[in-house]
């Protein structure tokens, strides 16, 4: 099968096909990914807190970030790469956007990059878009904002915060991003703006009349146990697992049935 472009993804919006999302950080897990079929690879900053045991996304580097993005580009086949844009990336001048963006490409070899914020974000989002690469936008609950929201809450309620978001979805979309992705609103906002839009809509916690949807793979597989936010659904238990094969490991060790002759050489 080819890669997933901006074409297949706009054809699915018009033809009502469900768009589907993961993250994936490394080889292995973007290969699983990929070969599940899954439409879009999202590398998120996600990884601060699911991989390095941070407690935000906003320490993470643009260095690590193209470190993995790397490691998922030589995973995915027909998966789009999504390259997610760390904190201070692209806030400080619109040349340090456009070149952060720019290596995500060039260095990590994704397709499309993503970065948080609506209307205040469209001028970076043009200039991006400008120099040719491809851009997800994200709005409502953005975690590297989250001093400024006051923690991790659902945005977009009341009609002042609705009103806010629903000129932020227009805002980016008028700026060129070719999706959006909508975190943490309520399920009605969610669909008023999949309505609103000609560009695909990816929800994660903001209701089933998204385009599509975008978990992150830790929390699908059950292998983050710090907190599990009320949108997440597990379809695994890996983590439960994981630790009782690591534990019969050493059980056998230390008893002296590992390794046994079938595993040893003569």
């Amino acid at each position: 099968m080819p890669k997933i472009t901006i074409l297949d993804l706009y054809k699915k919006k018009t033809e009502g096909k469900k768009i589907s999302m993961l993250t994936a950080y490394d080889f292995p897990f973007a290969q699983l990914v990929d070969q599940a079929g899954i439409d879009m690879i999202l590398v998120g900053d996600s990884l601060g807190m699911v991989v390095q045991g941070l407690d935000s996304t906003i320490p993470v580097t643009m260095d690590e970030m193209i470190y993995h993005t790397r490691m998922v580009s030589r995973a995915a086949k027909t998966s789009m790469v999504v390259g997610d844009m760390p904190f201070l990336s692209y806030q400080t001048s619109l040349e340090d956007a456009v070149r952060n963006a720019g290596r995500f490409l060039k260095e990590g070899g994704a397709e499309s990059v993503k970065l948080e914020g609506g209307s205040q974000m469209a001028e970076v989002i043009r200039a991006i878009v400008n120099a040719g690469i491809p851009v997800v936008a994200h709005i409502g609950l953005t975690p590297q904002y989250q001093h400024m929201l006051g923690g991790f809450k659902v945005q977009g309620k009341g009609d002042a915060a609705r009103e806010k978001l629903l000129a932020d979805a227009k805002a980016v979309q008028d700026a060129g991003a070719f999706s959006v992705v909508i975190e943490g609103v309520p399920a009605s906002l969610g669909k008023e703006i999949t309505a609103m839009l000609r560009i695909p809509t990816i929800g994660i916690g903001a209701g089933p009349s998204c385009d599509g949807q975008v978990l992150v793979i830790h929390d699908l597989l059950g292998l983050f146990d710090r907190f599990t936010p009320k949108f997440v659904k597990k379809y695994a238990k890996l983590r439960e697992q994981a630790l009782a094969a690591v534990q019969e490991y050493k059980k056998e060790v230390e008893s002296g049935t590992f390794p046994s002759d079938e595993h040893s050489f003569k």
